[in-house]
């Protein structure tokens, strides 16, 4: 397990654990006494850190190189899946994933962002940054879904669509541009859930949905901390205030009244309790596909707009 800062008072807590064991299991001393009172300083610990997180902490949790990404989450929730490759014009982007699975027993289609797990996949899944067709892969699959009457669920976790030269050339404005025309006049049911970062139109590429979810520590925001740092201060120093300023966390998000729903991680976060984590995302899913198959699919497009019309506030200044 790795740890970020803040989680070291944890770490060491559990070291003593181990140490413990290890004594017993030499000594044959019963330590079960010693590591009980040590254990429950750790739950005692978490809860501390954990409920007094500030906003970059928040961020970095978001980025914890063990957190679950879409592939475990389809695997430890869904059943069946089938991955659906390409966008059948340029090539298949693996920094999206995506195929047909079953939700218990509803048929549904599946979709997210790929980070990778070790360095080899990271290159591969290009970090989770997705290229035009990436994009057009999600919106192939969203209307072979649409065109079979399944529900769409995307998992949103990336630090921005890939800004590289080949993938401007290639259209990535109008690609994310055309999904979110597409993805507001769906016919079927759509769920979004951040499971991460949730980074400009990278995110909204597959984030419009009737229901746009985040977990507990995940961000949702036009820019980085990092990118935003650098453009106002010209260095990443400020990155911690570039946070807390961009009020990008999952309950500003709900406090704006941006997202519908924050899904609350279990103690620890969600790379401490991946299956928990999981079982949670899914009770979540059912229940609210259970609830928006019942609206109509003209109304739901219609709440959909609606929804993303009311989004923002400005203010008039008089000119005269």
């Amino acid at each position: 397990m790795q740890y970020l800062d803040f989680e070291k008072p944890i770490e060491t807590l559990l070291e003593e654990i181990q140490k413990l064991k290890e004594m017993g299991e030499k000594t044959k001393v019963d330590m079960s006494q010693a590591i009980a009172k040590i254990e429950i300083k750790v739950a005692e610990t978490q809860k501390e850190i954990y409920s007094n997180l500030n906003d970059w902490q928040k961020v970095q949790l978001s980025r914890h190189p063990e957190r679950p990404y879409t592939l475990y989450y389809i695997e430890k929730i869904f059943s069946k899946f089938q991955e659906l490759h390409g966008d059948r014009n340029v090539s298949d982007d693996k920094a999206i994933v995506g195929g047909f699975a079953m939700l218990g027993d509803q048929s549904v289609m599946v979709m997210g962002h790929q980070k990778g797990v070790n360095t080899k996949m990271r290159q591969l899944r290009n970090f989770g940054m997705a290229n035009p067709e990436g994009y057009r892969k999600a919106l192939r699959l969203m209307k072979m879904a649409e065109k079979f009457n399944k529900p769409i669920i995307t998992f949103i976790d990336t630090p921005g669509a890939y800004p590289g030269l080949e993938a401007e050339e290639r259209g990535q404005g109008e690609a994310i541009a055309r999904n979110l025309f597409e993805m507001i006049n769906l016919k079927v049911p759509v769920i979004c859930i951040i499971i991460g970062e949730g980074a400009s139109g990278g995110a909204l590429g597959i984030g419009i949905g009737d229901k746009v979810v985040m977990l507990e520590n995940t961000w949702y925001s036009v820019i980085s901390p990092e990118s935003c740092s650098s453009i106002l201060w010209r260095t990443w120093d400020f990155k911690e205030k570039a946070a807390e300023e961009l009020k990008l966390t999952s309950k500003h998000m709900s406090d704006f009244g941006l997202i519908d729903d924050v899904i609350n991680e279990p103690l620890g976060a969600a790379h401490t309790h991946p299956e928990q984590m999981a079982a949670l995302i899914k009770k979540y899913l059912e229940k609210n596909l259970k609830e928006l198959s019942k609206i109509g699919a003209e109304k739901r497009i219609e709440n959909r707009i609606e929804k993303f019309s009311k989004m923002g506030f400005y203010g008039e200044v008089d000119a005269s």
